[in-house]
């Protein structure tokens, strides 16, 4: 379990988490959403260690991040951040080779290797295991990012806009890989998502933030409120029920609403 107790973080005099306090909800696609300087990437850093609170405490399986060690720290939680480019000529079985090494150190056992193959077989890149990443499409290239997360064999994976770049087909696409880690591998996914739209069709749980603060967390029915949506994102949602779930519809003033 991760649980995420009044944690504070500040830039200079910007507050950009304000007293959080969550727990991940567990074996779920929980969607991190909210307008630009939320907080929400800077959450997934501090849960990951990649950043440091101010105040405040992230709790794994009940012990502070800041005791477990780096090894099993690494075992238990992956992330993939935005910026996810590696400049140097790997191919794709190579690349999904690195997710072992909390576990191999570098020396690759048969069970690492059988890792590695279920990992390139769940993320479809058999086809292209060999060939350099740099030759990929941008849909398999974040497939053999997510492929080396998975190859990890974490609990819990964090996703900071793994569809930043990519079209809708591969957008769904990947949305669809991250729904089937939870049902058919059990993981937890954390992911910061833009499109609402995408969040209440794929995720589980929905959190909302702005200016680092939750505003509201619950299931996507929930969330796709529109006085929920206007507050977080000011701006005028309309929301529209489709086969069961809600979405929003962009909204534009007519010449005349403005008479």
């Amino acid at each position: 379990m991760i649980e995420i107790k009044n944690v504070h973080k500040k830039y200079g005099s910007l507050v950009v988490l304000d007293d959080i306090n969550l727990t991940i909800k567990e074996g779920a696609v929980t969607a991190l959403i909210g307008p630009n300087g939320a907080g929400k990437s800077t959450l997934l850093g501090v849960i990951s260690k990649l950043l440091e609170a101010d105040q405040g405490t992230v709790l794994l399986d009940g012990e502070p991040i800041s005791k477990v060690k780096p090894h099993n720290f690494a075992k238990a939680i992956a992330i993939l951040k935005q910026t996810n480019q590696i400049n140097v000529n790997l191919t794709v079985r190579e690349l999904v080779s690195f997710g072992r090494w909390p576990h191999s150190k570098g020396n690759l056992t048969t069970f690492d290797e059988q890792k590695i193959n279920e990992a390139i077989q769940f993320l479809r890149l058999k086809e292209v295991e060999h060939k350099n990443i740099n030759q990929l499409s941008g849909g398999q290239k974040q497939r053999a990012y997510i492929a080396m997360i998975v190859a990890q064999d974490t609990k819990y994976v964090l996703l900071d806009e793994p569809l930043n770049n990519l079209d809708m087909r591969y957008s769904v696409d990947m949305m669809l890989i991250l729904q089937d880690l939870v049902k058919k591998l059990n993981k937890t996914v954390m992911i910061v998502l833009h499109d609402i739209n995408f969040a209440a069709t794929f995720s589980d749980h929905i959190i909302a933030m702005k200016d680092g603060k939750i505003i509201k967390e619950g299931t996507p029915d929930q969330i796709m409120e529109k006085d929920v949506l206007d507050y977080v994102f000011d701006h005028e949602f309309c929301i529209a029920g489709v086969n069961g779930k809600k979405y929003f519809i962009y909204y534009q003033e007519s010449v005349d609403d403005k008479l």
